[in-house]
């Protein structure tokens, strides 16, 4: 399979373009010859023009590319190697929602033929690959895996909005049914991973690496949030405890914040999800995940309380909030806590104003029903800076002295303002 790719002799398709996929297509790309499927024609048509529809890769990404971008399912038959990229995002009750990685494996699984690779990057709980994919593979290509093709395991490690730890500078695990599957998936991925790669010993290793990688993050930032809520009590500031314990050499530097998006707010059920259909109730990743949902709303509640206490009436209040995109540099609102937030404040009958430098205005109106302003407008009793946004680094106090009322508050949920805001009442994590 390996040898045959580098001689072109088949092609390898990368199914779901969106901030993981099209990175990996396009870098292939440079080597060998890609198919990137898509079932969004819209988001095709901006990527034939050389536009990437997530704005995390620039035009020149998409120059030299051997790469056909297309929706149509049966152009996938011209490939042998078939990459799986699709979201793997949770239902309403916090379940996983396996639909768009099943939905794709039947997709390739029409288009199966002997002798050919299906490797997933979409993050599954362990045993995902081989329990859930595999039969949806065997049943529609009418094939056998191991016998007749082949399946392994490479989780994404793709961090959004990060221009130094990108695709090729991040070690890539990988994995396969078989020996001889994992070395050549091991190999082809070595073509475009210049740090190199790790073998992981099986499938469910690798499932299982992925996943705990976010659950580790997700539960330390709930340590660091529980943190600022018992310092908020004792008016102590969380950011500068933290600054104190960093002195020491082997403290982990964990921040306090709004925990969404599709990586670190969502990975962590699917590992709870299994673990408790093995018979085990996993305590400290479901308490993490408790804190870290309810963040957003303790957000607006601390904000309502300083509304009260300055005098104002809720009824009349105003609240601009910078930021709605999950995390900050990014156009993603998938998952935003943001949301959260602004639902708190919608409780209280309190008026809230949202602006963003990054966010598409179509799809917060779509995704949550708000109408995303353009700028601010006229006064406001609270500056809620949700999300730290390059473009708010160099804020001062004048800035929110324009925007706000007598007696004004200003949340500053990431505490890049610390120090900043002296003649108005300042509050954060």
């Amino acid at each position: 399979m390996y040898n045959r790719l580098l001689k072109k002799e088949t092609k390898i398709s990368v199914i779901g373009l969106g901030y993981v996929g099209l990175p990996i297509a396009l870098e292939f790309a440079k080597q060998i010859s890609i198919i990137g499927f898509d079932i969004k024609p819209e988001r095709v048509e901006l990527m034939k023009q050389g536009i990437d529809p997530s704005n995390e890769l620039k035009a020149e990404a998409f120059i030299n590319s051997d790469i056909l971008f297309t929706s149509n399912p049966s152009d996938l038959k011209e490939a042998s190697f078939h990459i799986i990229a699709v979201p793997t995002p949770t239902n309403s009750h916090n379940l996983p929602d396996l639909t768009p990685v099943l939905k794709a494996s039947e997709t390739v699984g029409r288009v199966l033929k002997k002798g050919d690779y299906v490797v997933y990057e979409s993050t599954v709980y362990p045993g995902c690959t081989e329990d859930d994919c595999v039969p949806v593979l065997e049943r529609f290509s009418n094939l056998k895996c191991g016998t007749d093709f082949k399946v392994g395991f490479s989780p994404e490690r793709i961090n959004p909005g990060d221009t130094n730890h990108t695709l090729t500078k991040i070690v890539k695990v990988t994995s396969g049914c078989d020996e001889e599957s994992a070395e050549n998936i091991a190999k082809t991925y070595e073509l475009i991973i210049k740090v190199g790669v790790h073998r992981a010993s099986s499938i469910k290793v690798a499932e299982a690496a992925k996943i705990i990688e976010n659950t580790q993050r997700d539960i330390n930032i709930a340590f660091m949030n529980e943190l600022s809520i018992i310092f908020n009590k004792l008016g102590v500031n969380t950011y500068e405890v933290l600054e104190a314990a960093g002195t020491k050499w082997n403290f982990l530097k964990f921040y306090p914040g709004l925990v969404g998006g599709h990586c670190i707010g969502v990975d962590p059920y699917y590992l709870s999800f299994k673990a408790k259909a093995l018979g085990y109730h996993p305590q400290m990743i479901d308490s993490g995940r408790f804190i870290n949902d309810s963040m957003g709303r303790y957000i607006g509640k601390q904000t309502v309380k300083k509304i009260i206490a300055a005098g104002k009436g809720l009824k009349e209040a105003r609240v601009l909030i910078m930021g709605i995109t999950f995390k900050e540099d990014v156009t993603d609102i998938r998952n935003s806590k943001v949301a959260d937030v602004i639902k708190e404040l919608d409780d209280f009958g309190i008026t809230v104003e949202v602006i963003d430098p990054g966010a598409m205005k179509h799809e917060v109106k779509e995704e949550y029903g708000i109408d995303l302003k353009e700028k601010p407008s006229g006064k406001y009793d609270a500056v809620i800076l949700a999300v730290s946004h390059k473009e708010y680094a160099d804020l001062d106090e004048p800035f929110f002295k324009e925007l706000l009322n007598n007696d004004g508050i200003v949340v500053d949920v990431k505490g890049i303002l610390r120090g900043k805001i002296l003649n108005h009442t300042y509050w954060s994590l």
